[in-house]
């Protein structure tokens, strides 16, 4: 009789880990909400009568286990982006324009070129990236990175953007992590790819297709409750209206958020502080000169997205916007929006979303708390990107945890034959 793999939790951590195992293993997924995809999904808003996303997430061609879960289901032609690494970005309060243009191999010439870097950096100015490297877990990023034009032209928005964290408490390792599989391996590595028709277009609804098609049984709506243990195992999924029994050979992989997983676990550690992201869109279509991503420096925007029926930003380490009216928010990012791209509008149709606790905080003591994907029970196994990836909370990080999560099934099967 098959082994059949219980997956709770299908954003990307739960999706990933049913598509590794999906073929060899019966899987039978679970998820609370009406639709999967969990912080990085598409919806429909009635508001501007379009599809947006909950989100505005960025790949990067580094992102190796995002990209290969992509391809596997499909959703990779739905990634576009430059053909080179290049990074624009515009300083609202000098009215200034640049482009940080990485060289694709690993020596990185580049920044001996002023017209490819920062303006008025030099080349030494990047070796805080080499630092990084080498900082040890209880380090946090701000005395690498400085408080000169390089930060305030680069680093902050950079590393803001990937760790959802001030620097002055953000952890300098998972920086360093970032680093070390993106720019430390040369612009080849750098190239930014933005999911142009939806994250469900590339992640999730390929994902799930997928899956029906290996023959797995997919059901929403359904919260769990709690789980029963008998010894080192887990016998029984609680749903509330219904029991599921687990089979001696059945296995779990929890792809929950941390609250959920600390609620359902006895004894589990897990980060428990949280840090805000908010999302503006604008029922506009990006003008035609208008990059597909841009970074934003002296303003509230901090990434402007052009898409072809829509401007989006994205603000991380927002908690300083979450008292702020919606109609305050959108009329302040909007002049902004204009200001980068450089025309003139009245305020569209728009969205803000804000979600409070979007990722955890990328702070030393956080990602101290942050459990492996092995638990004391021999048939439950983590998935997440608050587990212990080695990452910030990221796509990448979450992928990367359903890979390990669904790697640790296959070997506790390949181990029980």
């Amino acid at each position: 009789m098959m082994a059949r793999v219980h997956v709770v939790g299908a954003g990307l951590a739960g999706l990933s880990a049913a598509v590794e195992l999906a073929g060899p293993d019966e899987i039978a997924l679970y998820e609370a909400a009406p639709q999967a995809g969990g912080r990085c999904r598409s919806f429909f808003d009635a508001s501007l009568n379009m599809t947006i996303d909950n989100g505005n997430h960025l790949l990067l061609s580094g992102n190796r286990a995002a990209l290969a879960y992509a391809k596997k289901i499909g959703g990779d032609g739905r990634l576009a982006g430059p053909e080179q690494a290049s990074f624009d970005f515009c300083d609202l309060a000098r009215r200034k324009r640049w482009t940080l243009r990485p060289n694709a191999g690993k020596f990185p010439w580049w920044i001996l070129a002023p017209g490819r870097r920062v303006p008025n950096s030099a080349g030494r100015d990047y070796l805080a990236l080499v630092k990084l490297l080498f900082a040890s877990p209880d380090r946090t990023l701000r005395p690498f990175l400085g408080d000169g034009e390089i930060a305030r032209n680069l680093w902050n928005p950079l590393f803001v953007s990937a760790l959802n964290t001030d620097p002055a408490e953000a952890s300098a390792a998972l920086a360093g992590a970032i680093v070390r599989e993106t720019f430390a391996k040369g612009g080849a590595a750098c190239r930014p790819l933005v999911a142009v028709d939806g994250l469900s277009a590339a992640f999730v609804d390929p994902a799930l297709d997928f899956l029906r098609g290996k023959g797995a049984k997919i059901r929403f709506g359904a919260s769990l409750r709690s789980i029963a243990f008998e010894g080192d195992r887990a016998v029984a999924l609680d749903f509330g209206e219904d029991r599921t029994a687990l089979g001696p050979d059945d296995k779990i992989v929890l792809a929950v958020t941390a609250p959920v997983a600390v609620a359902l676990l006895p004894g589990l550690s897990a980060p428990d502080q949280f840090r805000a992201i908010v999302n503006a869109h604008f029922a506009c279509p990006a003008p035609k000169n208008l990059p597909l991503l841009t970074g934003v420096i002296g303003g509230a925007t901090e990434w402007l997205f052009g898409f072809h029926d829509r401007l989006s930003v994205t603000i991380s380490a927002a908690e300083r916007f979450l008292a702020t009216p919606r109609e305050e928010l959108a009329e302040r990012i909007w002049t902004e929006v204009q200001a980068v791209a450089d025309f003139s509008a009245p305020l569209p149709a728009w969205q803000i979303i804000k979600e409070k606790r979007a990722t955890f905080a990328a702070t030393p003591a956080q990602d101290s708390l942050r459990p492996g994907a092995e638990t004391q029970w021999r048939n439950l196994f983590l998935a997440g990107d608050w587990t212990q990836t080695g990452l910030p909370a990221t796509i990448e990080g979450a992928v990367r945890s359903g890979v390990t999560a669904a790697g640790l099934c296959a070997g506790a099967s390949s181990s029980r034959r």
